[in-house]
């Protein structure tokens, strides 16, 4: 379980293009052929985890927990998982507020502007990478989204970001009643993508 150590904003934040450097330099930890890690070293939070590839599936979830290349939580196995059975060959792990905290309750209560900012940036290279362009976003949240006023407005930032890449968004599995796209963990490995109006879904916020 990761406990937030205090505000991040009393961090000296790594930018995410300096983290994104080092990430690409060969690591004693693991494997930079196999596995996108950004930053490389487990901290605070968390920008990118994923495997390397042609065809990136991008998953969003609301905020990282514990997850490192070689020690996928069991939410991130079923982001692989269907991933790999929709077609792609490769998965990103995105979230929306890039702070670590295993319980959402424990996220703080007011947007880091700073962090959020190098947040986005990390999302339009997640976008750059899929090679066939217009990448898939896969919004996986669930009712979490609801945790923090400040969570919305972040996707909405994310939808303008993926304008400018042709982004596709989808949903996995049945929504809520609230309308919010289902969380990874429970769903089966087979389960298809679904186009997701993530606009309209925010309009309902």
């Amino acid at each position: 379980m990761h406990i937030p150590s205090g505000n991040t904003a009393l961090l000296e934040l790594i930018p995410f293009d300096h983290a994104l450097a080092q990430a690409l330099a060969p690591s004693p930890d693991y494997d930079i052929t196999k596995w996108l890690y950004v930053p490389n070293h487990y901290g605070e939070y968390r920008y990118i985890l994923g495997t390397r590839g042609e065809k990136p599936l991008i998953c969003v979830g609301v905020n990282p927990s514990t997850a490192a290349p070689g020690d996928l939580d069991n939410t991130l196995k079923s982001v692989e998982r269907v991933a790999l059975h929709n077609g792609y060959d490769s998965f990103i792990m995105f979230n929306v507020y890039a702070q670590r905290a295993t319980r959402p309750e424990d996220m703080e209560r007011s947007r880091n502007a700073a962090l959020h900012a190098e947040n986005m940036r990390a999302f339009d290279y997640a976008l750059s990478l899929d090679k066939e362009g217009a990448p898939a976003v896969w919004a996986a949240w669930g009712a979490v989204i609801e945790k923090r006023d400040y969570l919305p407005q972040c996707v909405r930032d994310m939808i303008a970001v993926g304008e400018k890449h042709g982004a596709r968004w989808f949903s996995a599995g049945k929504r809520t009643k609230a309308g919010h796209p289902h969380h990874p963990l429970y769903l089966r490995k087979d389960s298809p993508l679904e186009p997701f109006d993530v606009g309209a879904y925010l309009e309902g916020l």
